[in-house]
């Protein structure tokens, strides 16, 4: 199966969103990546609900929302409304995970749990059946254009077995430092959904970017 690509807007050129948007309506990019952050649980703001929204306008595919946030489930249902498809929160950040994803889940939206390099795919085990994605940071998360952590091939493998193990259906995303180079060896690996974002919009041609990301050979 090829790869589902997840441009990450967070990368795009915020004055012209319109635009960005419109470009990855056009290309094969399966979903549109948006990151939310708040200083406070990454060091780094990004955009809020208002710029989401006005996303959501002009995106013709599924908006998959990465909350970099402290206490997300007080915001579900807003990031919901203003039209999230998936909704990822960070294990670091929900003490009642398993509680947080069932919020999700009553939106009507799908639940994914994203994991900072540092944590061990195991703490998943309990819950992994009951969640439709499993985002795996590749790089520290805050910022762009980080250098792609080595040891991220290990955690693809470990967390396919559990999934095949118990049956789940949850897709493996990778966040960060993804590019031509390691994404064949990622698929290779076990996982589901690439997120590009500098290697994409700072490409002479985006869409073609995109279209091998797309149609690697794996």
């Amino acid at each position: 199966m090829p790869p589902i690509i997840a441009p990450s807007v967070l990368a795009s050129d915020f004055a012209n969103l319109q635009s960005e948007a419109e470009m990855l309506n056009r290309s094969q990019a399966d979903w549109f990546h948006i990151d939310i952050m708040d200083g406070r649980f990454v060091p780094n703001i990004s955009f809020g609900l208002p710029v989401q929204a006005a996303i959501k306008k002009h995106a013709q595919k599924p908006l998959d929302v990465h909350l970099m946030i402290v206490e997300p489930q007080l915001y579900i249902e807003d990031f919901r409304k203003a039209g999230a498809d998936i909704i990822t929160v960070h294990y670091e950040a929900c003490p009642h995970l398993h509680r947080v994803i069932q919020q999700i889940k009553l939106t009507g939206a799908k639940a994914g749990v994203a994991l900072n390099p540092h944590t061990p795919v195991s703490v998943l085990e309990d819950i992994i059946a009951d969640i439709d994605l499993v985002c795996l940071m590749s790089v520290n998360p805050g910022f762009g254009g980080q250098k792609f952590i080595e040891n991220t091939y290990a955690k693809i493998e470990k967390l396919k077995t559990m999934i095949v193990a118990q049956g789940s259906s949850a897709l493996i995303e990778i966040d960060g430092g993804v590019n031509q180079e390691n994404a064949p060896k990622l698929m290779k690996s076990g996982a589901d959904v690439l997120v590009a974002g500098s290697f994409v919009f700072t490409a002479a041609d985006p869409e073609k970017t995109i279209a091998d990301l797309k149609n690697i050979a794996y």
